[in-house]
């Protein structure tokens, strides 16, 4: 395992420190937690907390800033953070309009969120949350019952974000974050594992000719593993299981986001758009919104995840233009 660290039991630990001193002009760490939070949240407006397992970056902090969250927390390597912290986080961010939660499908996060929301609910802070599980490869996997929720989550952030800023309500809010999470389907393939510091090794491991469609952010197994095949060849897979669930048709509309797994090139990345663009157009599909780079990652995994976003509405692509200030947007 060759890594650029100190001490494994304190990766996150100093992570959290580098990234605060790194952008102290955008955020700030809740005393005593790894939570951080937006500076000057205004009045008003409602509150969005994210967060997960550390080994995603910049998922969640790297989204925190003006137009995106309010705060992010961090938990350990692959692990959801605490009740506690998360705790923190809301009071940390509400302003009397109340907080939504955007969590990530799995067991961990749903119960500690949850959690959370109910103890914060008893100091009398209005809390809803959507839980966003676009992953289509597996049904249930390590770590969740039902769909994962992977790099998707970036689009919910970014589209409520933009509607929070907006002065959007609590109660809408939730209701254009389960419509967003709808139609907004997610899957990926890898090439290699990846390597928990704490841990010293891969998750899994992937011989040099070898990729696996439909792993998850964490390791966990996807549906199949083939031989080595070209961009083209891998883009045509796995939008082909995205037409089938999205029962996609000549003449709609989508936004296109090409996620970097962690030690995938943007060269690479590129060309994987490229391909996806090609094919979309060969389909009759209008794409009203593109990204690439790296959004939600697993450590140094090399591979990429494919996110459609079905835009049923042009005010859509407003709240993803919509300009934020924030680490990694």
């Amino acid at each position: 395992m060759k890594k650029i660290m100190n001490d494994p039991s304190q990766i996150v630990d100093e992570m959290v420190a580098g990234f605060v001193k790194t952008h102290d002009d955008l955020v700030e760490l809740i005393p005593d937690t790894f939570a951080v939070k937006r500076k000057n949240q205004p009045d008003g407006k409602v509150a969005l907390v994210s967060g997960g397992g550390s080994g995603h970056e910049p998922t969640h902090a790297g989204f925190v800033g003006q137009g995106m969250l309010s705060a992010a927390v961090f938990g350990q390597v692959f692990t959801s953070p605490t009740p506690d912290q998360i705790e923190a986080a809301i009071k940390g961010v509400d302003r009397g309009a109340g907080t939504l939660l955007i969590i990530k499908n799995y067991s961990g996060d749903v119960m500690n969120f949850e959690m959370a929301q109910e103890i914060a609910e008893m100091d009398d802070i209005k809390v809803e949350k959507v839980i966003v599980d676009d992953d289509i490869a597996v049904e249930d996997s390590t770590y969740t019952q039902g769909k994962r929720g992977v790099a998707g989550t970036v689009l919910v952030h970014k589209i409520l974000g933009a509607a929070a800023d907006q002065g959007t309500s609590l109660d809408d809010l939730k209701d254009l974050g389960e419509k967003v999470i709808n139609n907004t389907k997610t899957i990926g393939v890898a090439l290699t594992g990846a390597t928990v510091p704490e841990v010293g090794k891969p998750g899994f491991t992937l011989p040099e000719d070898e990729i696996e469609y439909g792993v998850g952010i964490h390791g966990e197994p996807g549906y199949k593993r083939e031989k080595l095949k070209t961009s083209k060849e891998m883009v045509h897979e796995l939008l082909g299981k995205l037409k089938k669930a999205f029962d996609l048709k000549s003449g709609e509309k989508y936004g296109v986001l090409v996620n970097g797994m962690g030690g995938t090139p943007l060269m690479e990345q590129y060309v994987f758009m490229n391909d996806v663009l090609n094919e979309l157009e060969s389909l009759g599909v209008t794409v009203g919104f593109k990204k690439v780079g790296n959004y939600m990652t697993s450590l140094e995994m090399q591979g990429v995840s494919l996110t459609l976003i079905k835009l049923v509405d042009d005010k859509w692509i407003d709240y993803l233009e919509y300009p934020v200030v924030t680490p990694a947007w």
